[in-house]
């Protein structure tokens, strides 16, 4: 059983992401430092894209190896491999290829599978393959709706739990195909960070953190292994 989660509060968005970016940094250092390779999953959206740019700013003074980083992702937009909906194409410009980061495991484009659902089975694989068991931090985005990853209120795919990712293909948010882990997946991480930014999500937020149903607000159905920290904006926080 985890501890209760952790908010914290930042004044706004650009705190928030030097906050997280701060964090982030540190664990992995440490994490190396112990001889360690960081399992690390990332999430896309706009305040992770705001954090992502901070990571690069503030890598140069870390001491992060980031040829020693496994990257993964959350979730995943099956569109073609360069089209600007990819987290990992966001994730590449806002940080990965300054910082040198070698060790990326996209999420299948178009290009790369048939369709979402065999896309997810790749990505099972490359988990089973070069994963650890678990990850150490998984970052998550939370969306007006509660959703998390690209796992949506309502959605058969919330009560998937003998898969490590899934396919979409009606996603309420465009666009409509995605691959995503499941829940059974994003538990098996050490540390869950919920980045969230805005005051469209602050009903969620407390959704969430109230005890919701996770069929209601995907979000109340993920906590870290030992710890679960949700990083938050006033504006975000205004209905805690």
């Amino acid at each position: 059983m985890t501890d209760a989660p952790r908010i914290e509060v930042h004044e706004g968005p650009d705190d928030l992401a030097t906050a997280v970016a701060g964090e982030l940094l540190t664990r992995i250092a440490d994490a190396q430092a112990g001889g360690r390779v960081p399992q690390i999953a990332l999430t896309g959206g706009t305040i992770a894209v705001r954090i992502h740019e901070e990571v690069a700013r503030l890598s140069p003074e870390s001491g992060v190896d980031w040829g020693a980083v496994e990257i993964w992702f959350g979730d995943e937009r099956f569109v073609a491999a360069d089209s600007e909906d990819r987290n990992a194409g966001q994730a590449r410009a806002a940080f990965l290829d300054e910082v040198g980061a070698t060790r990326v495991h996209e999420m299948a484009s178009t290009a790369d599978a048939a369709d979402p659902d065999a896309g997810a089975l790749a990505y099972a694989a490359e988990v089973r393959e070069h994963g650890a068991g678990q990850f150490d931090i998984m970052m998550l985005g939370v969306g007006p709706d509660g959703h998390i990853a690209s796992l949506f209120p309502g959605f058969p795919q919330l009560d998937v739990e003998d898969a490590i990712a899934v396919g979409v293909t009606d996603s309420p948010k465009p666009p409509p195909e995605r691959i995503s882990l499941t829940f059974a997946a994003l538990r098996r991480s050490t540390s869950v960070w919920f980045l969230v930014s805005g005051d469209g999500k602050a009903d969620a937020v407390a959704q969430a953190l109230g005890g919701a149903d996770l069929h209601d607000i995907p979000a109340a159905g993920v906590q870290g292994l030992e710890e679960t920290i949700w990083f938050l904006d006033h504006a975000s926080a205004s209905k805690l």
